[in-house]
């Protein structure tokens, strides 16, 4: 979600999450903390934490709009139940070139809110980021199921706590240009195609894509191979065990383009699309009654958050069906997290962590939707409706059986940097849909140089 709604994802090949999916996404519709410092132990129900007053600590994520203000209330609690205060600091994407940028300035933040493997595994790497001290440990182990801690863990040390998760295998239609088009919701993506001429037919165009941010176009591919060519396959390619010019990444280039290729079913066109940021790709789905910019786009369960800027209602004339299985395979189900590190080993730091590692400051964003949390001990009655109720009990119920989507696991200067690698790629792609073998060649390249770095 980069200016725009920045998780990323993890692809989870749960038939549970697919399951609960079709069930619960037709939903419905989303408290802030005092800021005066209320310092010492047990300060707050469940969780004890230190006293902190005088202490500053800074928080750098590249979170804006929505989700920099509901997370700023996550820290309003902290500094409330500790006396510390607390400052977010924009961050630029990707934000381990922004955090190299402070740390080579000598003023790096104390904590930073990661959104890959990768960026983690790179920042252990260049010795910037500090173990979880013990009571953060304590909260992980106690709150998160083991794969989840695992993710935050390089070559056997704890470093991440994966605050913040989003479903990203779903498709947000207009329930009003559906029923004037006679449309129902596709379970397959031969269906799919075939719902967007009927769309398209009744006068509006079918599919909304925010390409000029290129992790759309990522989140598109994956999706699509996932189903297609199964974990095992994508398990490899997200290791670099294949090469981009094998046969299943071409079929999954080519099973894309029979989408990117029609522009009169993309709303402004290729060349449209790579100039519509990701909000603005959900916005004009859901302005102008039964007659949007867009019938359908396609993301995860914070789009939500930009329906709300919008006249549209969830779950009336808002309503979201799981992304198409793509051939003889499942559907497929994508999710991801935000990590949060510490950059700094100190007394808030490390308390900051632990705090973000318990349902006390999960549930504070959950009551402001958009949010999906990996912690297992958040009661799902923090969720504001049976849409994020429904997807956060089949997240945790999927317990350890999953996997974290691959242009996270892959180097950021491949899987995660705008206008380079996987991104520039897929958007030149995008532009070009007939180019198979140029798009897996260019692919290909890019991802030996960043593995080979």
């Amino acid at each position: 979600m980069r200016t725009t709604l920045r998780t990323r994802k993890a692809a989870l090949t749960i038939t549970a999450l697919t399951t609960a999916a079709a069930l619960g996404l037709a939903g419905c519709g989303g408290e802030g903390a005092e800021k005066e410092p209320k310092a010492g132990p047990s300060n707050g129900p469940g969780i004890s934490l230190p006293s902190l007053k005088g202490e500053k600590i800074e928080v750098a994520a590249v979170w804006t709009g929505p989700e920099q203000e509901n997370f700023t209330k996550v820290l309003d609690e902290f500094e409330k139940r500790t006396g510390a205060e607390v400052t977010f600091v924009p961050a630029q994407d990707p934000i381990v070139n922004f955090l190299g940028t402070k740390i080579a300035g000598g003023s790096p933040p104390d904590i930073a809110m990661l959104p890959q493997v990768g960026a983690i595994q790179q920042a252990a790497a260049q010795k910037w980021i500090k173990p979880l001290g013990a009571d953060a440990k304590a909260q992980l182990a106690k709150n998160y199921g083991k794969g989840w801690q695992d993710l935050g863990t390089v070559d056997g040390t704890q470093y991440g706590v994966y605050f913040k998760a989003a479903n990203k295998s779903l498709i947000w239609y207009n329930n009003a240009a559906f029923e004037n088009a006679g449309a129902a919701e596709p379970k397959t993506w031969k269906d799919f195609l075939a719902t967007a001429e009927t769309i398209s037919a009744s006068g509006v165009t079918p599919v909304s894509i925010g390409g000029a941010d290129g992790w759309t176009l990522t989140d598109w591919f994956e999706n699509v191979y996932l189903s297609q060519a199964g974990p095992e396959k994508y398990d490899q390619l997200a290791k670099h065990e294949i090469k981009w010019t094998d046969p299943s990444v071409a079929q999954a280039l080519t099973t894309l383009g029979e989408l990117f290729g029609k522009p009169q079913l993309i709303a402004g066109g290729a060349a449209g699309a790579l100039q519509t940021e990701f909000p603005v790709s959900v916005t004009q789905t859901f302005s102008g009654g039964d007659q949007p910019k867009a019938a359908m786009v396609f993301e995860g369960d914070f789009v939500a958050v930009n329906i709300g800027q919008t006249q549209a209602k969830l779950g009336t004339d808002a309503k979201v069906f799981p992304f198409p299985a793509v051939g003889s395979g499942p559907a497929p189900v994508v999710t991801g997290g935000d990590a949060a590190v510490a950059l700094k080993d100190t007394k808030g730091a490390q308390a900051l962590l632990t705090f973000l590692a318990s349902p006390d400051a999960a549930g504070i964003w959950a009551k402001q939707g958009g949010f999906l949390s990996p912690n297992k001990a958040l009661d799902p009655a923090a969720y504001p409706n049976d849409v994020l109720r429904t997807i956060a009990k089949a997240l945790i119920a999927s317990g350890d059986d999953f996997r974290f989507d691959m242009s996270d696991q892959m180097p950021q200067s491949f899987g995660g940097t705008p206008g380079k690698g996987e991104w520039k790629a897929l958007q030149d792609f995008l532009k070009n849909p007939e180019d198979v073998a140029g798009t897996q060649a260019r692919l290909e390249a890019d991802a030996a140089k960043a593995y080979k770095n």
